[in-house]
């Protein structure tokens, strides 16, 4: 009798997965994107709440900023290894729920757990004992270097939560669970601006408090995230059988996740790059620029990416399913919103650039030079849409080798040669050619990606026909 009820139960939470294939395509999809979306906007400004109020310390605030704007190819690399593991798993759950396969879900979901859990002891270590000769390395001068010290001295030891919170919150996104996994990040951002001039400026701790701040609120959005997936309400449930590493669960995982951490791994270097270039060109005040452009092309990107996020489920889950058709309908849709979102979003950067610059600085030379800057750095973002809607496809079908091919691509075959090939060809304005490779980078990687997509969809999912909804 008990294994009877047990199969029912399977059966019901089977059945309750269902509405990711049969509900109308453009209901669900809003359904699932718009709090991942709403998510991501949500996080950017967890991500630079920071450098705002940082940016307006009196008397230091420029500095500071570049300081803690050093900081960030740290930062990044944290958040990459969120990635690797998360966006690597969640979608490889989402087939296995597509095949009515929980058991191997529920692995994959506890392998990545313990993997996470391991990799932050590693990367506490490593920040903790190396993040000075790290910043020094990544542009940080004798002016803004203590200033990065202090930030990372205290971030590293949140560590943990930031691994947990990131890399754990796309296994709820990938059950469907958008609404929760939008209140993850809510939990933490709400927190994080409350207590962020609470310490920087109520205790005077300056950076430090920024810091402080950070760890605590990403402590609070663990709690959340980690209490969801051993609770009640979840679909699949971390359980301590599943905790043991094997090969066959996690390898898998890790390879399709390899191209995400590459594209977010690969910014730190970027950072590195450009910081390098630039300071060697136009000193701090270009190292300052590029750490207001990394913000605001962070609040591109997310949205962007928290489309892709809740549309994953739905290509993931149809694709183990075997329903193609829904499969192209969901990608045609998905690239319709995200193109639409970059061509708006672009035309207001070029249109009022004064008004990002503005959110992180008050410096008038800073200021003035970043209102330039930003037009030349995000020339082409109108055409990022057709990027992400192809890169977070391949990730849902779990194209491993596709993903990574396109991020490799963009990044270091195109971008990292011209950071340093660009100044070279405009020996008139160096500084500026240096923020041109980014625009002339993604011109080049978004007709690259179309192409490849465009023939490896057709052999995965068969050519297309006018979709139903």
């Amino acid at each position: 009798m008990k294994v009877t009820d047990q199969q029912a139960m399977t059966e019901k939470q089977n059945n309750d997965k269902e509405f990711l294939r049969t509900e109308p395509l453009g209901k669900l999809m809003f359904r699932l994107a718009l709090p991942t979306v709403v998510a991501q906007l949500i996080n950017m400004l967890y991500n630079i709440i920071d450098r705002i109020y940082i940016g307006h310390i009196p008397n230091v605030g420029s500095a500071a900023l570049t300081g803690v704007g050093v900081c960030m190819p740290l930062i990044l690399i944290v958040s990459a290894f969120a990635a690797l593991v998360g966006f690597g798993g969640a979608p490889r759950a989402s087939i296995y729920m597509g095949k009515k396969d929980k058991e191997s879900a529920e692995k994959t979901l506890g392998n990545c757990f313990f993997l996470q859990i391991l990799i932050s002891i590693a990367l506490t270590v490593v920040l903790l004992i190396w993040n000075r000769s790290f910043l020094m390395a990544f542009g940080a001068s004798e002016n803004t270097i203590e200033y990065g010290v202090s930030y990372m001295n205290i971030y590293a030891l949140g560590t943990i939560f930031v691994e947990l919170t990131l890399g754990m919150n796309s296994f709820i996104t990938a059950q469907g669970f958008a609404k929760t996994g939008m209140c993850s990040v809510l939990i933490g951002a709400i927190s994080n601006i409350i207590l962020d001039p609470l310490f920087i400026f109520g205790f005077h701790m300056g950076v430090k408090g920024a810091a402080l701040a950070t760890i605590i609120s990403q402590a609070l959005s663990c709690i959340w995230v980690v209490s969801f997936l051993c609770g009640k309400k979840t679909f699949l449930k971390i359980r301590r059988k599943n905790l043991i590493l094997k090969s066959t669960i996690i390898l898998p995982c890790l390879a399709l996740g390899v191209a995400t951490f590459i594209m977010q791994a690969s910014e730190s270097i970027i950072s590195v790059c450009f910081n390098s270039s630039l300071q060697k060109y136009g000193g701090d005040i270009a190292v300052g620029a590029m750490t207001i452009l990394t913000s605001v092309m962070q609040f591109a990107m997310l949205p962007l990416q928290g489309l892709g996020q809740g549309t994953q489920p739905i290509i993931s889950y149809s694709y183990g399913a075997k329903d193609y058709k829904r499969v192209r309908a969901a990608f045609k849709l998905l690239l319709k919103v995200s193109l639409t979102y970059s061509v708006v979003l672009w035309a207001i950067v070029m249109s009022v650039p004064g008004v990002f610059a503005a959110m992180f600085t008050s410096d008038a030379e800073l200021l003035a030079f970043t209102k330039v800057a930003i037009r030349i750095y995000m020339a082409s973002m109108f055409l990022f849409g057709i990027q992400i809607a192809c890169q977070m496809t391949f990730n849902a079908l779990g194209k491993a080798k596709e993903s990574i091919i396109v991020a490799v691509m963009r990044k270091f075959v195109l971008l990292i040669p011209l950071i340093y090939i660009m100044p070279r060809l405009i020996s008139s304005n160096q500084t500026m050619a240096v923020y041109l490779a980014e625009a002339v980078a993604d011109l080049i990687a978004v007709t690259f990606t179309a192409i490849l997509f465009s023939i490896q969809f057709k052999k995965a999912v068969g050519k297309a026909d006018t979709p139903s909804c």
